[in-house]
Parts: structure tokens; sequence; C-alpha cells
């Protein structure tokens, strides 16, 4: 009963921190729920209309969504470049920006789910996906083992925090040997949910682009990459707007991980360039079609033509001990890679996989204002979720939400 007492408590009191702030925190909400409305008006038009409202055929089946589900896989992955230093090294550098990081990785995760149901075209499908009910197929489908680890991944990303939070809630210090188990599994499951994601794509046989051995170690390349850039722009908006103080030597580990990671995602993608191209041959028909256009169809081009300069462009500047060390220009830097990670792993993997078709048709896939409506009312919700998460947790690490005996 004093648990659950407790618990009211903290919920009672959370609802009265995420309702007050100040004038800039207002207006930022009130553009996220804006944005969300456009979303879910976009959602009950393809649920009214169907899938036919958005760019996808049956020539390419996924699109938008599935572009973003799958950079988000990463995003929400990345957290584990925080939880490892902090749970399992010991990094106390590292201890400040954790659960920040696992708030982001829980935001990411609810949005992947959610970009999974639009792309199934509503939540009425979704019963197809529930174990000895639906059509699970389990264990032979790679899709359910993708369903099992993402939902595993958001089980200990929420369950984690929320215990180290409700112990500093009441005023007490956090039992290792409760939350540090879980914290190593975190750790193996997040390389597993992003692995599996790969695998997802690389046992379909009928689509060559994606039969790539190099698929799973770039997916997570790529990932550490874009995450934990994404994780030092929010700690910067963070420290910039909050009391919360995050020192310089966090940030600039953090970016010492996205600096790593980015030069390998690089010479990966060089080495995947080297195979298509060097000695092509009819499977690398999908790989000319992004790069250079096929048959005078090029819709790609302009996507990936931006990727490629900004990936190098900030691989290049974060190599510099002294330019990293800059923060505007590591945040210049961050805010590129992740744009450019977006492009290349969203419509610069899903959607040449597809083209050309079966028998070499060549049929473009362009989003609707309904996929972009949708989509972003999808991105506001996860940022909606996140600042609802961050201003509590924050609240908390501070002692001004503490429970009253």
């Amino acid at each position: 009963m004093k648990r659950l007492k407790v618990l009211g408590s903290l919920v009672k009191d959370s609802l009265d921190t995420i309702t007050h702030g100040s004038k800039k925190y207002h207006i930022w909400m009130a553009v996220l729920t804006f944005i969300m409305l456009i979303g879910m008006y976009c959602y009950s038009i393809q649920l009214r209309e169907g899938l036919q409202v958005t760019g996808m055929t049956d020539r390419v089946s996924w699109g938008l969504y599935i572009s973003n589900f799958t950079f988000l896989v990463g995003v929400a992955a990345a957290a584990v470049m925080l939880v490892m230093p902090t749970y399992v090294l010991k990094d106390i550098d590292f201890k400040q920006a954790v659960l920040i990081g696992e708030g982001l990785a829980v935001a990411a995760l609810i949005m992947c789910l959610a970009f999974v149901i639009a792309d199934m075209g509503g939540p009425s499908v979704l019963w197809h996906m529930i174990p000895g009910i639906g059509v699970f197929n389990f264990p032979n489908s790679m899709l359910t083992w993708d369903v099992l680890v993402l939902n595993g991944y958001l089980f200990l990303n929420i369950t984690i925090p929320f215990y180290i939070l409700f112990r500093h809630y009441q005023g007490k210090e956090s039992k290792k040997s409760v939350y540090v188990p879980g914290a190593i599994l975190s750790v193996f499951w997040a390389v597993g949910i992003h692995l599996v994601t790969a695998f997802l794509y690389q046992g379909l046989q009928a689509r060559p682009f994606w039969n790539n051995a190099l698929l799973g170690p770039r997916f997570l390349a790529s990932a550490f990459a874009a995450g934990p850039a994404l994780i030092i722009l929010v700690l910067a908006i963070i420290r910039s707007f909050t009391e919360f103080k995050i020192e310089n030597k966090t940030i600039r580990k953090i970016a010492m991980v996205v600096t790593v990671a980015a030069q390998i995602n690089l010479i990966m993608l060089i080495s995947e360039l080297f195979k298509e191209f060097y000695a092509p041959t009819h499977h690398s028909e999908s790989a000319y079609y992004l790069f250079f256009g096929l048959h005078g169809k090029n819709a790609l081009l302009p996507w990936i033509w931006t990727a490629i300069p900004l990936n190098v462009l900030a691989t290049v500047l974060l190599t510099f001990h002294k330019l990293r060390n800059n923060p505007k220009i590591l945040y210049f830097c961050c805010f590129i890679l992740f744009v450019a990670i977006w492009i290349e792993k969203g419509f610069g993997l899903i959607v040449p996989g597809f083209i050309p078709g079966p028998y070499g048709k060549i049929a473009e896939y362009t989003p609707t204002g309904i996929e972009i409506g949708v989509t972003l009312g999808i991105w506001a919700l996860g940022a909606f979720v996140f600042t609802i998460l961050a201003k509590t947790a924050i609240g908390i690490e501070l002692g001004k939400l503490r429970y009253k005996k």
C-alpha cells in the first residue's frame, strides 16, 4: 500500500510539473500538439480511404513510414552508448546524461511502433501480431523476432529509469543489484534490435540490394553515429533552457563516440560503393537507380546526393580534435550527420530495394501529403513524450520533486 501511495504521489507531482513551465515551454508543447492534430487528421483520411492515399503501390510497398521506422530503431539502440559506460563500466561522466538517453530511446521506440501501425493501414490489423491469436508465424518470420525485441527493449528502457527515479523521488539511492542486471541485458538487447531489423531485410532473397553482409554492421555504425548525435543536440538544448547541468567532458566523450561511428559508417559506405560499381552485375541496378538514375527515372538523386556530402563533411570536421571541441561546430556537425543518415538509411535504403521490379519495370515512389502529415505527427508525438519524460526526470534529479511523507 505504501508503494502505491508513493506512486500516486509521483503521478500527481509529475502531472503538476509537466503542466507548468515557462512561456517557451508552453509554446513548444502547443506547437507539438498542433502538429499531432494535423497528423491525426491525415491518419483519419488514411483510415477512411485506405493506403491508396499514400504514394505506396504494389511495386513499392514500403515507403516513408518504414524508412522512419528503420532509422528510429537505430536512434533507440544508441542509448546503449550511455548505458554501458554508466552502469557497466562505471564512468561517472555519463551519469547525468544516461537518463536523458534512455528517455530518448523510449520516445524513439514509441515512434517505431506508431510507424508500424501506420504502415499496416490501421490498428485493427494488429491482432495478427499477437502470439497465439494472430498469424504470428514464430519463429520462422524475422518480423516476429523484430516485434519481440522492440517490445522487450521498450520494457527495459521504461523499467530501469523508472526504478531509479522512483527511488530518487523518495530520497533513496537505487540498488545496483536491482538495475545493473537489467542494464547489462539492455546492452545486448540494443545490439539485437538493430541486427534483427537488418536481418529482416537481408532475409528477403528477391531483393538483391539488401542482400549485403555489411548491412547489419553498417546498421549499428550508423545508429551509433546518428543516435548519440541527437543526444548531444538534446543535451545542448536541456543545458540551455533548464537548470540541469551537463558537463562539457560528458558531451565531448559522446562526441568521440559519434566521430568513431561516423568514420566506420563512411568506410562501410565506400566498401558498398566499390562492391556495386567496380564490377557491376544486373543486381547492381538498384544502386545505379539510387546514385545515377535508371532509364530516365531519378527521383532519389537529390536525396542521396544531399546525404553523401553532408555525411562526408560532418565526418571530416568531427575528425579534427579542435573543431570537434568547438560547441558551435560540434552541434552543426551533429545536425547534418543526423539528417544525412536519416536520408541514407531511409529513402536511400528502403525504396531502391524495390526498384526495378520483378519484370524490370521502374515504378518510382514519392510520398504524398497524407504520408508526410502522418509522419510529422508521429515525430511530434515522440518529441511530446520525450519532453514529458525529461521534464519529470530532471525535476526528480534536481530534487524539486520529492515525496512528502
